[in-house]
């Protein structure tokens, strides 16, 4: 039996479950957040989006929503070279320009190369930072600088 009494720490709440413990693995091994049956886990960007997706809502609760993403615990949170913005950390490494200035994707982020389904050029447009989907290669379109993903990329 799990003990769900709240502590106060410094004016806020946190249930006696500590956050540490809810850090799983999800699908795509992405960093997920366990749930309180111990075995849903979901993906950290699913937590605080507004929809239950923990049996009981934990998922949701005021005390891990209420000041994001400081009431988050960190695992769950990627902190964006410009401070003022954040993403989930299972946004990172996906990728995609989350925090609008590829920090997510690049240096500090520790990003692996670009993975089999990917390109690695400089793409044009700024949705992407150092890799473009293949599904975008011979499309007929300029994604990289150099038109690599029309002349030498295979989908």
């Amino acid at each position: 039996p799990l003990d769900h009494t709240v502590k106060m720490m410094e004016n806020k709440v946190f249930p006696a479950f500590p956050s540490a413990t809810r850090f799983c693995v999800a699908s795509s091994n992405q960093t997920g957040f366990l749930c309180d049956d111990r075995a849903t886990c979901i993906k950290a960007s699913q937590v605080c989006d507004g929809a239950s997706n923990c049996r009981n809502s934990e998922d949701e609760q005021e005390q891990l929503c209420g000041d994001l993403p400081h009431s988050l615990p960190g695992y769950l949170v990627f902190h964006c070279s410009n401070p003022r913005y954040w993403v989930y950390a299972n946004q990172r490494c996906n990728g995609m320009n989350d925090c609008g200035d590829c920090s997510d994707e690049m240096g500090t982020a520790a990003c692996p190369l670009c993975g089999s389904g990917w390109w690695s050029c400089s793409p044009v447009l700024y949705e992407y930072c150092s890799c473009i989907p293949r599904r975008l290669c011979r499309d007929s379109i300029q994604h990289c600088l150099d038109w690599s993903d029309e002349y030498v990329c295979t989908p």
